[in-house]
C-alpha cells in the first residue's frame, strides 16, 4: 500500500475581536464591502471551466432567539431562528414578533434581544499568487484558513487593523 505524502503546508490563523461586531446591519455592511472592493487583492480564477469571482460568499448563517415573556418578565418560551441571508433572517424575525397565534400559544409577549445574534460568513478568496483559501468573519472573530503564503496573513492583518469595526 502506498503512505500518504504532504503535497502542501496549510495553515489556519484567527483573530478575537475586542468586542462584537454591533449588529445584523453592520455585519452585512462589512461582508459586502469586502466582496465589493477586494481590499486583499484577490483575483479571478478559473475553475471547472467557470471564471471565479476574486472573492465570494461560499457559506453563510445568521440565528438568533425569540423569547416570550409572562406578565412578571420572566421567560416562559424561547423559539431559536436560524436562516441562511441576512433577509431571511430579517423576515423569520418579524414574522414571528408578528404572530399572534404564537404569542397565544406561548402565553407571553414576544421580544427579539439581537446582542445575541449569531453571525458567520465564509468567504472564498484567490491569491494572485494562486491560493485558494477561506476567510470566515463571525460577530467575534475572523478565521483565516487554508492558507500557505505569509503574505495571505499579513494583508488580512494589515486590512484589519485599519478596519474601524473590527477594532
Amino acid at each position: 500500500m502506498a503512505d500518504f505524502v504532504n503535497t502542501a503546508t496549510t495553515r489556519t490563523a484567527e483573530r478575537v475581536l475586542a468586542a462584537p461586531i454591533e449588529n445584523i446591519t453592520t455585519f452585512t455592511s462589512l461582508v459586502d464591502d469586502i466582496i465589493t472592493t477586494n481590499p486583499w487583492g484577490c483575483t479571478e480564477y478559473e475553475s471547472a471551466g467557470q471564471i471565479l469571482p476574486p472573492v465570494a460568499k461560499n457559506r453563510e448563517y445568521y440565528s438568533g432567539n425569540i423569547i416570550y415573556e409572562d406578565a412578571q418578565a420572566r421567560t416562559i418560551g424561547q423559539i431559536s431562528v436560524r436562516a441562511p441571508t441576512p433577509a431571511a433572517f430579517s423576515t423569520d424575525v418579524s414574522t414571528i414578533l408578528a404572530d399572534t397565534s404564537l404569542r397565544t400559544a406561548m402565553g407571553g409577549t414576544p421580544s427579539h434581544d439581537s446582542s445575541e445574534d449569531r453571525f458567520s460568513c465564509s468567504l472564498r478568496c484567490h491569491d494572485a499568487g494562486g491560493e485558494t483559501y477561506l476567510v470566515t468573519l463571525t460577530r467575534t472573530r475572523i478565521r483565516l484558513s487554508s492558507f500557505e503564503a505569509d503574505t495571505i496573513r499579513t494583508s488580512l492583518e494589515t486590512w484589519a487593523d485599519a478596519n474601524p469595526v473590527l477594532a
